[in-house]
């Protein structure tokens, strides 16, 4: 059996999860963090554009998005961003990926 890949919360991932008040929601963001530890590649969807490199996974009922990286040489997994998918509003997630990639937050 190979090794699975490592995951890495980046500081900002970690301190928008915080900022998510449903215990629930959390868990199971913080879970599907964990579920990359096999075939990330396989799992969410490739991004395009501004935040090409990065995929996005649905989670908890569809709502929310947790926003990660693939290094595969390192083996490992670095989980950039999560939040809510709220297409149109300046708070959804995308938007939020899109700032944080300008400011050089992002891996």
């Amino acid at each position: 059996m190979e090794p699975g890949y490592i995951i890495r919360w980046t500081e900002q991932a970690l301190v928008m999860l915080e900022d998510i008040r449903d215990r629930r929601v959390r868990r199971l963001l913080l879970e599907a963090g964990k579920g990359l530890v096999r075939d990330p590649d396989k799992q969410g969807k490739p991004m395009i554009g501004s935040l090409g490199g990065l995929r996005s996974l649905r989670v908890a009922g569809q709502r929310y998005r947790l926003l990660y990286r693939v290094r595969a040489k390192e083996i490992r997994v670095y989980v950039a961003a999560v939040g809510l998918r709220k297409d149109g509003d300046r708070n959804d997630i995308y938007v939020l990926a899109q700032r944080l990639l300008r400011l050089g937050l992002l891996p």
